[in-house]
């Protein structure tokens, strides 16, 4: 019988401990400075999976992997942008259209969801840049209503903030659309945000502490006007069609 190599008995001395959270961090930060290094050369290896309209094409011997457009989905796209900066329909609108239209997100599905849209909306990679490093992985604690009413407090989890537009590294693929489509719906994008009817900056007494006794769904505050005075109340997720195809979960 052999004896055992060293390999297995470091194996059998380190390989069932967890790695010590500095040594961690260090590999983590040697990854990280990896990918910066090849996004800068241009290598969409950084970025793994490929947007809607794309499909990613991985490294061969004599070929570095790339984006390849997928030509039904890159039609999809330029009817989302145009609909959207020429158009004028809102986002929400044009989820229930292409899903009214039987047209498959990139997964499968049916059902078009407005966070897709919208993030789609804000891709640079849809006019020919895409960019390796917009957003950086944070500590939080995620506190939901029904914790905060039990006076608990949830475990930390991770959040991804968006990094400033200055530190993006910009890696090149094929356009779907013209930069200046890709500029008009980041104005538009910029101006809903700022005149949104529901945009709420003013501090709310109760907002996230009550609930809808009939369907269970949050209460968030809204407002209205009259001829006189602004007028706010509280309303029931629920009871909003737009937010589920047009048809209201609670009356």
């Amino acid at each position: 019988m052999h004896p055992p190599s060293q390999l297995y008995l470091d194996f059998l001395q380190f390989g069932t401990h967890p790695v010590p959270p500095y040594e961690r961090a260090q590999i983590l930060e040697r990854s990280r400075r990896g990918k910066r290094h090849r996004a800068r050369q241009g290598e969409i290896s950084v970025l793994g999976g490929a947007p809607y309209g794309y499909r990613y094409i991985r490294k061969q011997d004599m070929q570095a992997a790339y984006y390849e457009v997928i030509e039904t989905e890159a039609a999809v796209v330029r009817q989302i942008f145009a609909l959207y900066t020429i158009n004028g329909l809102s986002i929400g609108a044009i989820a229930r259209q292409l899903s009214e239209e039987g047209i498959t997100t990139q997964r499968g599905g049916a059902r078009w969801e407005h966070s897709v849209i919208w993030a789609m909306l804000r891709n640079p990679a849809y006019y020919g840049k895409a960019c390796f490093g917009k957003t950086q992985v944070a500590e939080r604690v995620r506190i939901t209503r029904p914790t905060r009413l039990r006076g608990e407090h949830a475990s930390p989890s991770h959040a991804h903030l968006d990094l400033p537009r200055d530190q993006w590294i910009e890696i090149p693929v094929p356009p779907l659309i013209s930069e200046t489509t890709f500029a008009l719906a980041q104005e538009r994008l910029a101006d809903n945000k700022k005149h949104a009817a529901r945009r709420n900056l003013e501090p709310s007494i109760i907002q996230g502490l009550v609930s809808c006794r009939q369907c269970g769904y949050a209460l968030y505050r809204t407002s209205t006007r009259t001829s006189a005075r602004k007028i706010s109340y509280y309303r029931c997720l629920g009871s909003d069609a737009w937010r589920y195809e047009g048809r209201p979960r609670c009356d």
